[in-house]
């Protein structure tokens, strides 16, 4: 290649990564924008009715349940989530502790709880997304620290982590494909380093999180769930062991961030 040939092609590519930055700011100008008036607020109004609204055969509310603070206590809660739970001798997540006291303290059947955990796009939020929007934003602020003291904590951290560099699928992508080096996007969209503490704090605590082009607010499970359809995987069970692992290995990266969900995506 002759140097008038090289001087072109690095001058296009030049202005590819100016006009991809630019678009890049512009959204995020958007965001900022439309920060203001989150429609996530309309959700956590949603999930605070339903969280002491008496419901389920057993006609009572979710204000005994322990998220890992006490009965009732959701402020600072989702930021030290996943976690192990005596009572049930196993880590969860806020979602799947969520639907755990559905089921033992209201009485709902767990396939009734499950069977639709997300809403459609554009469509009213489902009772756990706005439960779940209602329960992060009581943690807004407050420090992440999902602990490692216990054996099967290290455990799921453990599997996470593995889960998290596993290359498969008919891309052979991991999670790690995307999430594991900086200065990755799809199209104009920012990929963060989950590698990279402050990336990783920045990610972890910006979910659930209402997306635009979605018109609803999006849950951690889903954030799994999808990201495993991207890589063309089986599908991820809501609440499955996997995705439990997955999150908790996100969240100890995470350690040290603020919490600031329900936020704003694209």
């Amino acid at each position: 290649m002759n140097a008038r040939i090289l001087s072109v092609c690095l001058l296009a590519l030049g202005a590819a990564n100016a006009g991809a930055q630019s678009a890049s700011d512009e959204i995020a100008k958007y965001r900022a924008m439309l920060a203001d008036g989150n429609p996530a607020e309309l959700v956590e109004a949603q999930g605070e009715a339903l969280w002491s609204s008496k419901r389920g055969p057993n006609n009572v509310s979710l204000e005994q349940c322990d998220f890992g603070k006490g009965p009732g206590v959701l402020k600072g809660a989702y930021a030290e989530l996943p976690r192990y739970f005596k009572d049930v001798d196993a880590v969860l997540d806020f979602e799947s502790r969520l639907v755990h006291c559905m089921v033992t303290q209201q009485g709902f059947s767990r396939s009734d709880v499950v069977r639709q955990p997300y809403s459609a796009q554009g469509e009213r939020a489902t009772d756990l997304e706005a439960l779940t929007a209602y329960a992060v934003a009581e943690s807004r602020g407050y420090k992440i620290n999902v602990p490692q003291q216990h054996a099967k904590e290290k455990a799921a951290y453990a599997r996470g982590q593995k889960a998290f560099y596993y290359r498969g699928g008919p891309f052979d992508f991991s999670c790690a494909s995307c999430h594991g080096a900086d200065g990755k996007r799809i199209r104009l969209q920012d990929l963060p380093n989950l590698q990279n503490p402050a990336q990783a704090q920045k990610a972890f605590a910006t979910w659930p999180a209402y997306r635009v082009s979605q018109g609803a607010v999006r849950t951690m499970q889903w954030r799994m769930n999808d990201c495993f359809r991207q890589q063309r995987f089986p599908d991820l069970q809501y609440g499955s062991l996997t995705s439990i692992d997955l999150i908790t290995f996100l969240g100890v990266m995470a350690k040290g961030g603020a919490m600031d969900a329900p936020a704003l995506k694209r």
